[in-house]
């Protein structure tokens, strides 16, 4: 790894035009800590919550992680099943911070994953919980133009030791690459194989980041992350946000999305409507 990327807790907020720029050039920015220690104790509570199947709402989330299903817990949707979730999943202050990102004047919600890479357990043969190279626009082609950005909370400190996410710089400029598989366990091999752009250099940044502090990635942007090394939990939410003029593109591999199938949207029309609410208006603020 060549640098490591940290945020000072006392940055702005809300990206100015200097890390609007960085944003755009490197495909990934950090914020500042947004979510304080109180809330994010509660998110922690009730993350257990949808893990135990006790969901506020009396809705499921659309899928769910249940004991024996895998080490990484990879839960979708969960704003369907608990209020806490849906209040930090539609923050309007996350959601001015990507429009800011994404020169756009309106974000919505495409879909949040909530993300859980267990610590080791005394006496028991760690099980890999990596998350493999990929970007996520692979999975949401049914989007036009990949006018989509994550927002990922950490709820715990992540650094190398606890498996941080690593993000390709300038990957947001290569166009979908050959190799995209989220589950891939052998991300060594993935890079041996991966075919990338003429003259460009395969760069992973760790994202260092204290509990609370928010990263935002493009949806272009390549990422995975490694291992969880310690007896914690790594615990966060990912919450993928979209501009509000972003339209269905039908015909695509990602046709089996969880948004279109549930959406039923024809071709050309935006992703509107209570499936997919708006956290930040420009006109309105």
């Amino acid at each position: 790894m060549l640098d490591t990327q940290v945020a000072p807790e006392s940055a702005q907020v809300i990206p100015g035009p200097a890390e609007v720029e960085f944003f755009e050039k490197n495909g990934f920015w950090i914020s500042p800590k947004i979510v304080d220690d109180n809330r994010l104790e509660t998110l922690r509570r009730h993350m257990m919550f949808i893990y135990n199947e006790n969901y506020e709402t009396g809705r499921a989330p659309f899928s769910f992680w249940k004991p024996g299903s895998g080490s990484l817990r990879k839960t979708d949707n969960v704003h369907w099943s608990d209020f806490t979730f849906r209040d930090l999943v539609q923050d309007p202050v996350i959601g001015e911070i990507a429009a800011a990102l994404l020169r756009t004047p309106i974000i919505r919600l495409w879909h949040d994953q909530l993300l859980f890479k267990p610590g080791l357990a005394p006496g028991v043969t760690p099980v890999p919980a990596n998350v493999g190279w990929h970007q996520d626009y692979h999975y949401w082609q049914c989007a036009q133009e990949p006018t989509l950005v994550t927002a990922w909370v950490a709820f715990d400190d992540v650094d190398l030791s606890n498996g941080c996410m690593h993000v390709v710089r300038g990957s947001n400029h290569w166009g979908l690459v050959d190799v995209n598989n989220f589950f891939e366990q052998d991300l060594q091999k993935q890079e041996e194989t991966m075919t990338i752009p003429t003259g460009a250099k395969f760069e992973p940044v760790p994202l260092i980041m204290k509990a609370g502090q928010v990263s935002f990635h493009h949806a272009m942007s390549l990422h995975g992350s490694g291992p969880n090394n310690t007896t914690r939990p790594r615990r966060s939410i990912a919450i993928h946000l979209m501009a509000g003029d972003t339209r269905y593109k039908a015909g695509t591999p990602a046709d089996e999305h969880m948004n279109v199938q549930l959406f039923k949207p024809k071709d050309g029309d935006i992703f509107a409507g209570s499936m997919f609410p708006v956290l930040y208006n420009k006109l309105t603020a």
